[in-house]
């Protein structure tokens, strides 16, 4: 007869083990120790609880059943081959990082929890150990965890805290979709994604959480048959899809970008005071330094000013001056908002809001070079010949007050003859000094011959709901130039003073195309009539003569993407390999720290290597800058594909009234299974299936980069004129499905059509 768990066990005989009682089996898998002092593993089993009793022979029976009694009643639970208290973890658990909490910190949750209520969260503490080898885990990994509970925890501060033992798995697979909910309780879930566009998920009733209708949604698939119809739960409830600012929370989400300050990072910002003028700093206050900028700029940065250089040994050169706001002099290494601003890389530029590397306090306050306001800055000060070329030049940590606030448009409107109030006081002084070092700047560029690609950039105009309201196509001007020119030297300088004085940096890099990328470009030039003269060697002067042989042409614009396409991406390196594009041989970031932490990187280098304060960077290691390296570039594509895929979703959005019309576009790619088509007016990008093309069977010709009927030989070609009608607009996927209109009508489908039996392809049935 089983003795009930709340008796307590038979008094040892002589010569036999105790079994422990049920308040010592409870303590011992708590984490208490036992009575001969054996602390618990970190997963308890059974043999373990023996072991530290002395539990032997027939005991042993005893002990099983007591263990099991506890578990019908509910005071243990039994993992995989491991005993916890009922409602508690484990010490050793399998997590999935869920979250940041408002100081920044991760937060997991156990995979498996099947107590009534939510799962506890669990505090990730960060190594102590700084070369510890294990890597922080992002969000969404699945970890192993080793933790401990704290009863006494009250507030919003979890219980649990731990540190993860092994990644692993880094990111589960997840979509993300537009949660719809069904009158029998269940729901379907729309992807926001466009590979995964026009296949909704059934989510069963129990695996909806705590999703409304209306929300963004994380779903995790669950296992399915073939043919079944696919399935998932919802693994996180993001916001609803109904507010201002939906489109940009998506690619926030779907690319794991933190967008919530720690409180933290926004106490040290709000602590933050004005820096006072002091040495080492200078007090360069009377030089009429102005920034210019977009109209609609939320953050100034960085200000010039250009002088004609009164060195007789200089006759028609230039003294210019580039000032940039000293973040370093608020974010210190090791700060919460350092932590903070490593983390993002930096800011995130959506149509309908900022992401910010560093806390408004900062970037829109104390750094922000306002008119008539001091401002702590770093400047390079530059001597220039009458040709553009450097003569000499020096850093200075200053105090500045920048003269005025201008727009590119509002500066060359000045220059171009029609002043305002503003800038009337200044064109004589400091605009046509500066328009006078850009023309001596441009000689020295057109020596240099840097890639000259000529790629509009389009404006999207929203209205206060956030909607897109039009497109625009602001013309390139020379203060768009200038200001570019006057970046490029600052960079070229940086990088230049601290190779000199031997410290490690790093480098803004840009590596030559590879030789399949060059190939394939050389090949599709050919079918155009351009052909790309280059030598052992290529240089961006051989693009740019492809280039200048079809300026004013119909395929200028389609020739200037895909000389784009064929280059490499720049990324940061603390190694140096110059850069390509530029045509440099050493380039680093330096004018920006309030939106890239790569500058702030730089700066802190120069203020260490030139002597400038006791706030420059920390002595690096070669393997340190490489990580930093690393994670600033994952970061900056992160922030170029969410930005990307937020102004597709923005402008589908915009043409989901207009399914039905037509549209003069271009052929931006050709593929096997269909055209890719690029719209005049917006820009906009959209496809066409090869299956809606006619009825004759299209076959791809990479020669030529086109689909070519087998029958008619009629042939969409990349570069190609074509009136695109809408038929299928899917916004928060941004996606697009056009088909091709030929004199006034759409070709019609030929889902039916087959290829020739004279292709090898057409015993198959299908296809390309």
């Amino acid at each position: 007869m089983r003795r009930p768990a709340s008796e307590p066990a038979d008094p040892p005989q002589r010569g036999r083990s105790a079994l422990p009682s049920r308040d010592e089996v409870l303590a011992f898998v708590g984490g208490a120790a036992a009575p001969n002092g054996e602390k618990p593993p970190a997963r308890v089993t059974r043999r373990d609880i023996a072991r530290a009793f002395g539990v032997t022979g027939e005991q042993k029976a005893e002990l099983k059943l007591l263990l099991k009694d506890l578990q019908a009643e509910g005071a243990l639970s039994r993992g995989r081959k491991a005993l916890h208290p009922q409602g508690r973890l484990p010490s050793l658990v399998v997590a999935e990082i869920a979250e940041r909490d408002r100081d920044g910190e991760l937060v997991a949750k156990p995979v498996e929890w099947d107590d009534d209520g939510p799962p506890p969260r669990i505090l990730v503490r960060r190594p102590r150990d700084k070369r510890s080898r294990t890597p922080a885990p992002g969000l969404g990994a699945r970890v192993l965890m080793r933790i401990d509970f704290d009863p006494d925890a009250s507030g919003k501060a979890p219980a649990y805290s731990g540190r993860v033992v092994k990644i692993l798995d880094r990111l589960k697979p997840r979509l993300y979709a537009v949660f719809r909910r069904e009158k029998d309780g269940s729901a379907r879930g729309s992807p926001v994604e466009k590979r995964a566009s026009g296949r909704d998920y059934f989510v069963p009733a129990n695996m909806t959480g705590d999703a409304e209708d209306g929300d963004l949604v994380a779903l995790e698939p669950l296992r399915q048959g073939r043919l079944s119809v696919p399935s998932a739960r919802v693994a996180e409830t993001l916001g609803s899809v109904k507010s201002e600012k939906a489109v940009s929370l998506i690619a926030l989400a779907t690319h794991h970008i933190p967008h919530v300050f720690s409180e933290a990072a926004e106490k040290e910002a709000k602590a933050a005071r004005p820096i006072k003028l002091a040495p080492p700093r200078e007090d360069w206050r009377s030089l009429p330094l102005v920034t210019i900028d977009p109209p609609d700029a939320r953050d100034h940065d960085d200000a010039v000013h250009a002088a004609p250089d009164d060195d007789p040994a200089n006759a028609g050169g230039f003294l210019v001056t580039v000032a940039i706001a000293d973040v370093a002099a608020y974010v210190r290494p090791g700060s919460a908002l350092d932590r903070e601003a490593l983390e993002r890389g930096n800011s995130v530029y959506f149509p309908d809001r900022v992401v910010p590397m560093l806390p408004e306090r900062i970037s829109n306050d104390l750094c922000s070079l306002r008119p008539l306001a001091d401002r702590p800055a770093l400047a390079m000060r530059m001597s220039l010949d009458a040709n553009g070329r450097k003569r000499s030049h020096s850093f200075h940590r200053i105090m500045m007050r920048s003269a005025a606030r201008l727009a590119y448009e509002q500066a060359q409107a000045a220059i171009d003859g029609n002043a305002d109030e503003t800038t009337a006081p200044l064109l004589d002084s400091v605009l046509k000094p500066l328009w006078a070092a850009h023309a001596a700047l441009k000689i020295e560029r057109e020596r240099r011959d840097p890639l000259d690609l000529d790629l509009p950039e389009r404006k999207l105009v929203l209205d206060r709901e956030g909607r897109l309201k039009s497109v625009r196509w602001p013309e390139r001007l020379q203060a768009h130039q200038l200001i570019e020119e006057f970046m490029i030297l600052a960079n070229v300088a940086a990088a230049e003073t601290l190779e000199a004085r031997h410290s490690p940096l790093i480098y803004r890099a840009h590596d030559a195309p590879s030789a399949e990328k060059l190939e394939d470009l050389v090949s599709f030039l050919g079918t155009i009539g351009v052909k790309l003269a280059k030598g052992d060697r290529v240089r961006p002067a051989h693009f740019n003569g492809a280039l200048a042989r079809v300026k004013g042409e119909a395929v200028e614009a389609l020739v200037n993407e895909v000389v784009l396409r064929a280059q490499a991406q720049a990324e940061y390196s603390h190694e140096n390999y110059g850069h390509f594009g530029l045509n440099l041989r050493r380039y680093a970031h330096f004018t920006s720290p309030i939106r890239r932490y790569a500058d702030l990187i730089v700066h802190r280098a120069l203020i260490r290597a030139l002597d400038l304060g006791d706030d420059g960077q920390q002595e690096l290691r070669g393997g340190e800058l490489a990580q930093i390296a690393e994670h600033i570039s994952a970061a900056e594509r992160r922030a170029m594909a969410a930005e990307r895929e937020t102004v597709d979703r923005l402008v589908a959005a915009y043409l989901v009234d207009k399914v039905g019309a037509t549209f003069p576009a271009r052929i931006s790619g050709v593929t096997k299974v269909g055209l890719f088509v690029k719209l005049s007016e917006t820009g906009a990008d959209g496809f066409v299936p090869a299956a809606t093309l006619g009825e004759d069977y299209f076959r791809f010709e990479e020669a030529t980069r086109s689909l070519v009927g087998v029958r008619t030989r009629e042939a969409f070609r990349l570069g190609d004129a074509v009136e695109a009608r809408l038929v299928e607009a899917a916004p928060f996927a941004g996606a697009l499905r056009f088909e091709i209109v030929r004199d006034g009508a759409a070709a019609r489908p030929a889902r039916r059509a087959r290829a020739p039996r004279s292709d090898p392809r057409a015993k198959k049935g299908k296809r390309r």
